[in-house]
């Protein structure tokens, strides 16, 4: 049988101790310096707050019209892909906007009284919309907003909604590439 030396060189407990234990620092240091700079470069993120949701019926008509207030209230600029009106997507030929950067729109949206048609539309003159020029433009396709800027839309004739549905509340949602925005109203009757 072979007898072991007693004199063989060997780490301490105490030294293997201390390198497993900065090893183990320097991996959570790492990890951590990791994790900030992935988050640091996502600062600038998607948000979009909507408001002044509305949707109309003409009840002597037979129309529909819906309008809304998206701001940008993010630090990077978005594509709105589509607008849905109770799930239906709403055809871009039928969405008119208004962008603005310097005019906050406060006061409620209203009715616009006669189907929007044409290429744009002048509301301030009906005096259905008091700020800036008024003039609304028909989408063609998707529409870009600037971070910071706001965009009042109307839509003529979301589907699926008719003189029935007063009083019933109604999804509103807004698609970017990123991110869905919801908002619900409850369907008002008018008479123009």
């Amino acid at each position: 049988m072979r007898k072991f030396s007693l004199n063989v060189k060997a780490l301490s407990v105490v030294v293997t101790t201390l390198i497993i234990l900065v090893i183990s620092v320097l991996l959570a240091t790492v990890v951590v310096y990791y994790a900030v700079n992935v988050t640091s470069t996502r600062v600038q993120e998607e948000s979009l707050y909507i408001s002044k949701v509305h949707v109309w019926v003409n009840a002597t008509g037979g129309w529909s019209q819906a309008a809304l207030v998206i701001i940008n209230v993010g630090g990077r600029d978005v594509l709105l892909d589509k607008i849905a009106v109770r799930g239906q997507e709403c055809q871009w030929n039928n969405v008119y906007y208004w962008v603005t950067r310097d005019i906050t729109v406060s006061a409620d949206l209203n009715f616009t009284g006669t189907p929007l048609t044409g290429d744009t539309v002048n509301l301030k003159n009906s005096s259905v919309f008091t700020y800036g020029d008024g003039i609304f433009t028909r989408a063609s396709g998707d529409l870009a907003l600037k971070a910071g800027y706001t965009m009042v839309i109307y839509i003529m004739n979301p589907d699926s909604i008719s003189i029935k549905d007063v009083g019933v509340t109604v999804g509103v949602t807004v698609f970017t590439a990123n991110a869905q925005y919801y908002k619900e109203c409850n369907i008002e009757a008018v008479i123009s």
